[in-house]
This record gives structure tokens, C-alpha cells and sequence, in this order.
């Protein structure tokens, strides 16, 4: 690239999507059939409904709530 190219005012493309990050995640196979069968139902694939649950759960910072059961 040439020296005299300035970039310093230029914008980004508002047309690009942002990158995703793909990760390994083990979740229940009951979970999974779950978003299974709703994406048939919504004509989505899985992996963006529970992406989709996930950034609507961290929009609105919800915080799981996990209550651990005693073993006798």
C-alpha cells in the first residue's frame, strides 16, 4: 500500500456483520432437542435461537439463578 493513502477519517462499512466467536459449549441433550424442535417450528437453525436467548439474556443482565440439591 502506498504511503500517501490517509485512513484517518474513513468510517467502517456499516454493511459488515460482527464476527461471531465460536466456542465449544456441552449443554443437556433435553436442551438441545428443545432448540431443536423450535427451530423447526421458526425455520431458524438452533445454534442462532440459543444465541439469540443468550444475548437477549445478557441485554437485559439477567443472572441465572441455580439452587443446588443436598445429597443425603
Amino acid at each position: 500500500m502506498r504511503a500517501e493513502y490517509d485512513f484517518s477519517n474513513a468510517i467502517k462499512n456499516p454493511y459488515v456483520k460482527p464476527k461471531k466467536t465460536a466456542v465449544t459449549i456441552r449443554l443437556d441433550q433435553a436442551t438441545v432437542d428443545y432448540f431443536k424442535s423450535l427451530s423447526a417450528e421458526v425455520s431458524l437453525p438452533y445454534q442462532t435461537l440459543i444465541n439469540s436467548y443468550l444475548t437477549d439474556c445478557a441485554k437485559r443482565k439477567i443472572q441465572p439463578h441455580i439452587e443446588w440439591s443436598k445429597i443425603s
